[in-house]
């Protein structure tokens, strides 16, 4: 499997990306640039975490203009799959690639620490490993990660099961308590109709290694591989 990382001024996340899949694949990913206009031959588009652009206007607002990301709505109408995380998913909904946005938190505050997500299926390449309503635990780290959609979108999304995770308790309860930023119908992750495009708040990268404290996200990793390679 061959994969890329789309890097933007303000990307923090980056390498993180890079390590969990070097470590998954043993080979090295692709470092993209957001100024390139050209997309190598890959299996699999990653966009990461972080403050692209200082999240000047609103967030992923302006790397969803970056020349690459032409090349990247290119590449996922053609079926390549792309998986964005945290900024990532911002900037996958303002480039028109998902639906919705995501909005300030609720509570107005930046929000960082573990939460428990509730696993939708695993009948997709980033959920195969995993099953379904398994409770995994990975990290946020989001101060616009309130996801917004209106009533007939939300009802699509839950109807043709692309909502990926929701946010829930220790006990799998998806609950207004364990909702850590306000989502509405507690979304912490969605696809595109294909299931192809991946867009999520917390970061499975984070949590991907036993040295960083657990391995619930090495398994998106991992089956990423399987699937793909």
């Amino acid at each position: 499997m061959r994969a890329a990382v789309i890097v933007f001024p303000g990307s923090n996340c980056d390498r993180d990306m890079q390590v969990a899949l070097r470590n998954a694949m043993g080979s090295e990913p692709v470092m993209v640039w957001h100024g390139d206009s050209e997309m190598p031959v890959v299996d699999l588009i990653t966009v990461p975490g972080g403050f692209s652009y200082g999240d000047y206007l609103r967030a992923g607002c302006m790397a969803a203009k970056s020349p690459i990301m032409k090349e990247v709505v290119n590449q996922a109408t053609k079926g390549v799959p792309v998986l964005g995380v945290c900024n990532g998913f911002q900037v996958l909904t303002e480039s028109g690639l998902l639906p919705g946005a995501l909005m300030r938190n609720a509570a107005l505050k930046y929000v960082c620490r573990d939460v428990h997500l509730k696993v939708a299926a695993n009948d997709t390449v980033f959920t195969s490993q995993y099953t379904p309503d398994q409770l995994i635990r990975i990290p946020i780290a989001h101060h616009d990660g309130n996801y917004f959609a209106d009533d007939e979108t939300l009802k699509k999304l839950e109807d043709t099961g692309r909502v990926a995770f929701h946010y829930c308790d220790e006990t799998g309860a998806v609950t207004d308590a364990a909702n850590p930023n306000g989502s509405q119908l507690g979304i912490a992750g969605i696809y595109n109709k294909r299931k192809t495009v991946l867009g999520m708040m917390p970061h499975p990268e984070r949590l991907a290694d036993a040295e960083l404290g657990g391995t619930d996200g090495q398994s998106m990793f991992k089956g990423l591989v399987q699937a793909l390679s």
